[in-house]
């Protein structure tokens, strides 16, 4: 899946403005990314792409690169 698409999924998933969301945005830094963004994102990664995401990967997530890389691992 393309990068642009998982970035506005994740857009989507955090409701922030299209276009706010950078593979270099520091999740920590986000106000969005709270725990029912990290809930929402959970089933996300099940029901999108079939992917099985722990607390321990959402803890060692770092920036949207980090998600977009758990997607395409």
């Amino acid at each position: 899946m393309d990068n642009k698409i998982i970035i506005k999924m994740l857009e989507e998933l955090m409701e922030v403005d299209e276009g706010t969301l950078l593979p270099t945005t520091r999740l920590a830094e986000l106000e969005e990314f709270d725990s029912m963004a990290r809930l929402s994102l959970i089933v996300m990664m099940n029901d999108e792409f079939e992917k099985k995401l722990s607390v321990k990967h959402i803890k060692e997530f770092r920036t949207i690169q980090d998600i977009i890389d758990f997607i395409h691992a």
